[in-house]
Parts: C-alpha cells; sequence; structure tokens
C-alpha cells in the first residue's frame, strides 16, 4: 500500500526526529524499503517533514497502524454501544412509569 503525501510527510518528520526506520516501516505497514526510499528521496522528495506536535509517539510499534486503526474502531463502537444502552434505560424507564 503506498504511502501518501501527508504520510510521506509523517515519516520525514520521524526521521528527523531520529526514529529508526524498521520503527517506522512496523507504525505503517510498509516494508522498510519504503521508509528507506523516502529518506533517501527518491520517493516523496518535494514533500515537507510534518511538524512534531502532528507526529505519532516514538515507537518501537508491535502492530503499527493497524492497531491504531482498529483502537479508534473500538472506541466509536464503544461510544454507539453507551449511546444504544442509555436509549435502552431511557425506554425501560418509559415503560415502568406508564405501568
Amino acid at each position: 500500500m503506498p504511502l501518501n503525501d501527508q504520510e510521506i510527510a509523517v515519516v520525514k518528520g520521524m526521521i528527523a526526529r531520529g526514529d529508526r526506520q524498521h520503527d517506522i516501516a512496523a507504525y505503517f505497514g510498509v516494508n522498510g524499503g519504503r521508509i528507506g526510499e523516502i529518506n533517501t528521496g527518491k520517493r516523496g522528495d518535494g514533500v515537507a517533514a510534518a511538524q512534531a506536535n502532528a507526529l505519532p509517539p516514538a515507537g518501537p510499534y508491535l502492530a503499527g497502524r493497524s492497531a491504531l486503526r482498529a483502537r479508534d474502531t473500538l472506541v466509536a463502537l464503544r461510544e454507539l454501544i453507551d449511546e444504544a444502552v442509555r436509549d435502552i434505560d431511557l425506554y425501560e424507564r418509559q415503560d415502568i412509569d406508564r405501568d
């Protein structure tokens, strides 16, 4: 999966911060060669490095961005479940009040 310009900017920022290339590759879930190509300017030469405040925490990363996406999905699901439980509780309270 190729990295887009925003991701290349983050890669460059991580390299500038001193992150190891294999950690960066793990974060993005790509082959380390893609990070090497960005580091040498073969890819994304015209893309500026992202600012430090736009970078993820420093690695090492165990499962990369797929783990972060899974976490984000789980957080969103938790919010939906909490909302559904509140709705059910409200419905049950209204049902009890009618009795």
